[in-house]
């Protein structure tokens, strides 16, 4: 056997030459002395050689610890040579194989069972928050506190739903390299309890009585803002749907309606995709669970006067800067605060108030019955159907939709200026 001094003595000679070891492990020195660790042994009844590495990067015992590690390949019926060269190659791979190209090659697989919207959320959402500090690095070597200390700068500006949503997205991506052999193990898996809690959900300040509602809607009408931000939000007053689904409506999703003349539109509707609406993801999905919002009168005219400026962009709610983009999230908010608003209503709160006067007003008149029409006009499941059969009934009592819209409506909009005053600046409510 060799010893350390051996090793370090062996020169080059004339010719090449081997200095063995034991259990196949020899030395071989060249004639200029380059010496490097090999390993003959036989592998399905032919002889074998593998070059285990340089001496002396590759010390004596190291050597030794990989000769054994070979044996044992042997007795397990697997091939020392091929299993390094996998190795190798798993090696190069992985060096290559980034956090963010797994996941982008997630999100494009994903994304053909996905609604658009949702798809660039994900994306958007990765590139935002987890890119910057994941991105770059390999696969196999981001652990789990690497991957809470990513999540926790989401937290600390107070996106903790956020922070939820990436760890589950980022999970989903360490799956997939797990199936595809890319990743040994998912350490998003276990964070979920290692984040703050999930906020429970937010009772929006709303006006609870049909003079508060008009008060607010006299005030965002009168607003020194511009005119599209006051026709969105009273478009979002007047159909009591989600902001975000107000923000991001799109001409094409207006059926049934004239915007160029004032004739009658008595089936006017505005049918909201399934991919904006905040429901389960099953149904997000759906193409069957498009919600249909029955519009009144009043509604169309605020869809022709944004249509008198804004015809030019796709959406009916347009950006300030850029036409080309949807109105930003926070205009309706910042607007609702520049008014004295804060604590008393936001934008959101139209629906408490759509519900609560609503609701009040079925019981006044006896039209209990109205609870359950209500529930779907907010896009709620209502109490004692299931998603399942609601999905069957989503078109139901249509009719009876529009007719509640046209009341919530007239109460609302008694004493309110026409919507195309809007468009000339400041304009107080009658008396």
């Amino acid at each position: 056997m060799l010893t350390d001094a051996d090793c370090r003595s062996a020169k080059g000679r004339a010719r090449a030459y081997k200095l063995a070891d034991s259990g196949g492990l020899f030395l071989y020195v060249t004639k200029n002395g380059h010496r490097s660790w090999r390993l003959k042994y036989r592998f399905g009844g032919k002889e074998r050689l593998r070059v285990i590495g340089s001496y002396p990067t590759l010390s004596l015992k190291e050597a030794r610890v990989l000769r054994d590690d070979a044996r044992r390949m042997l007795r397990e019926g697997k091939d020392p040579c091929a299993e390094a060269k996998r190795a190798e190659l798993v090696a190069r791979l992985s060096a290559a194989d980034t956090f963010e190209l797994l996941a982008r090659e997630w999100h494009g697989k994903q994304k053909r069972r996905w609604k658009q919207v949702h798809a660039d959320d994900v994306i958007q959402s990765l590139e935002r928050d987890v890119f910057p500090d994941l991105g770059p690095m390999s696969v196999l070597a981001i652990d789990a506190p690497m991957i809470l200390a990513t999540l926790k700068k989401v937290e600390d500006r107070g996106a903790i739903e956020t922070a939820h949503r990436l760890r589950q997205r980022i999970s989903a991506v360490f799956v997939y390299g797990i199936a595809s052999g890319r990743a040994s193990s998912d350490p998003a898996a276990s964070l979920s309890k290692a984040l703050e809690p999930k906020p429970a959900g937010k009772r929006w300040p709303a006006v609870k009585s049909i003079g508060g509602a008009r008060d607010i809607l006299g005030i965002s009408d009168s607003a020194e803002v511009s005119p599209t931000i006051k026709l969105a939000s009273r478009f979002l007053a007047l159909t009591a749907q989600r902001p975000g689904m107000v923000r991001w409506l799109r001409w094409d999703e207006l059926h049934d309606i004239d915007l160029n003349d004032d004739i009658d539109c008595p089936n006017a509707i505005w049918l909201v995709p399934a991919a904006k609406m905040k429901q389960e993801l099953a149904l997000r999905e759906d193409d069957e669970f498009d919600h249909p919002v029955p519009l009144a009168p009043a509604a169309i005219a605020v869809l022709r006067a944004s249509y008198a400026i804004n015809s030019a962009s796709d959406f009916v709610f347009p950006g300030g800067r850029s036409i080309r983009k949807a109105m930003s999230e926070n205009a309706l908010s910042y607007m609702y605060l520049r008014e004295g608003l804060r604590g008393r209503h936001v934008p959101h709160g139209w629906r408490s108030s759509f519900s609560s006067i609503m609701n009040e007003w079925t019981l006044e008149n006896g039209r209990e019955k109205d609870r359950l029409v209500i529930d779907l006009m907010l896009a709620h499941i209502p109490v004692g159907i299931s998603a399942s059969e609601l999905r069957y009934n989503r078109a139901a009592f249509l009719k009876r939709r529009r007719e509640l819209s046209e009341i919530w409506s007239n109460m609302l909009m008694a004493g309110a200026p026409a919507a195309g005053s809007l468009l000339e600046g400041r304009r107080r409510r009658k008396s």
